[in-house]
Formats: structure tokens, C-alpha cells, sequence
């Protein structure tokens, strides 16, 4: 059974739909900081208006990069990722190649990533989640592609994009967890609306839960009323 404040502090709070306007982001800052939520994500342009407003607190800022398709060129998801940091981003959230993957070309997948996570060790505390799309692979294409983010040096893999074949489930889940054990994070993340989806995630070994429901999940807490659990600021 998690506590509202207990949830709250393992979810990335989300706002990557396409027509998120500045109002948009500025809000989802402001419920972060209200709610005590682990972090933002947020797409590149909008990073450094979030890092500003959550500038001295304890939420982390994170941006997307190749989102949400991935098949963006590895140079220029390098150079996205750099911009993000530069703009003050903490964390990376970044999408595999899902084609090159399919090909079978796990050399130019691994590259890929490697080029991404290289930026982030440039950045003191930066680090980076590697989006699979679970739903369009198999529980074996799971393990492969696990095993490749931990070979680029990645922190966490991660479900889903949210816009791609399907979102989190408990079995992919688990099966991520089965295959990186205790060594990487895992992100849940596509989906994942309520209270009780939230908690079967982190059953399943999810250590952090990202979605854009994210008042919603944390008012659905047992202890939960209508007072935020974190500070203002």
C-alpha cells in the first residue's frame, strides 16, 4: 500500500502533449512542486522555462529526446540532448530506434544511445531513461533491448512513449525488471491513469511511474484528501 506522499515522490509529472502551451508547463510545475512529485518531463523547447520556475527545488527537470518516434539521426539526438542539459534538464528521457532495432542492427542501436548517455556524463547528476515501445516488441526483443541500454550505460529503460503501440503493462514490466535486476531504474510510463494501475507498476518492479495523471493518481491514495502532500514554492 503506498501513501500519497510515498507515490508522489517516484513520478515523472508529464506534459508532452504537441499543443502544450507555456500556461501548460508552468502549471505542471507548479503541481509538481505542490504535490512533492520526483520530477517534470517536458519537451527540449519548453525545458528551460520549467528549469527556471523549479530553479532551487528538489524536482528534477527532464526532457525528451528523438520523441516520440526515435528514428531521428543519432548526431542529431546527441546534439538535442546536449541542448536540453544546457537548458538545465537533470534527466534525459530518450527513444530508441525502434527500426534498427527490428533490423537486427543492435550496433547502430547501441551507438545511438552511447551518444546520448555520453552527453549526460558531461553533466554533474544528469541521467538518462531509454524508451523500448514494450508494446511493439516481444517478451525476448524485451530482454535484447534491455540488454543494450545497459551496455550503452544508461540509467533506467523505459515502456513507452505514450504515443507509440500500446503503453506500460505489469508483464513488461516485470520483465524489464527480470533482465537489469537491481542495476538500472525502471520507468512505467504509457497509460497509467489511477491509484491502483500506479501501484501495480512499482509491484511489478517500476521504480518510477511516468504520466500526466499524476494529481489524479496521488488523490487516489488511501490517506489522500484535497491537501497537497509536498510544499509550495
Amino acid at each position: 500500500m503506498w501513501t500519497a506522499s510515498a507515490l508522489a515522490a517516484r513520478i515523472d509529472h508529464t506534459c508532452l502533449s504537441p499543443g502544450a502551451t507555456a500556461a501548460d508547463v508552468e502549471r505542471l510545475c507548479e503541481e509538481a512542486l505542490t504535490w512533492g512529485f520526483h520530477a517534470v518531463c517536458v519537451a527540449p523547447a519548453r525545458v528551460a522555462l520549467a528549469a527556471a520556475r523549479l530553479d532551487g527545488s528538489p524536482v528534477r527537470v527532464g526532457g525528451v529526446v528523438g520523441f516520440p518516434h526515435g528514428n531521428a539521426l543519432p548526431a542529431t539526438k546527441a546534439a538535442e540532448a546536449e541542448a536540453v542539459l544546457a537548458a538545465g534538464a537533470r534527466e534525459i528521457d530518450m527513444v530508441m530506434h525502434l527500426g534498427d532495432f527490428k533490423d537486427g542492427r543492435h550496433d547502430l542501436v547501441l551507438a545511438d544511445i552511447a551518444g546520448v548517455v555520453e552527453r549526460a556524463r558531461r553533466v554533474s547528476g544528469a541521467l538518462v531513461k531509454v524508451i523500448l515501445e514494450t508494446g511493439a516488441l516481444t517478451t525476448d526483443e524485451i530482454a535484447a533491448a534491455c540488454a543494450i541500454v545497459e551496455r550503452a550505460g544508461a540509467q533506467f529503460v523505459k515502456t513507452a512513449t505514450g504515443f507509440g503501440p500500446g503503453g506500460a503493462t505489469v508483464e513488461a514490466v516485470r520483465r524489464m525488471r527480470e533482465c537489469v535486476g537491481e542495476r538500472l531504474g525502471v520507468k512505467a510510463a504509457g497509460g497509467i491513469h489511477d491509484y491502483e494501475s500506479a501501484c501495480a507498476m512499482l509491484a511489478a518492479g517500476a521504480t518510477r511511474i511516468g504520466t500526466s495523471a499524476s494529481v489524479a493518481i496521488v488523490r487516489g491514495a488511501p490517506d489522500a484528501s484535497d491537501q497537497p502532500q509536498g510544499g509550495t514554492g
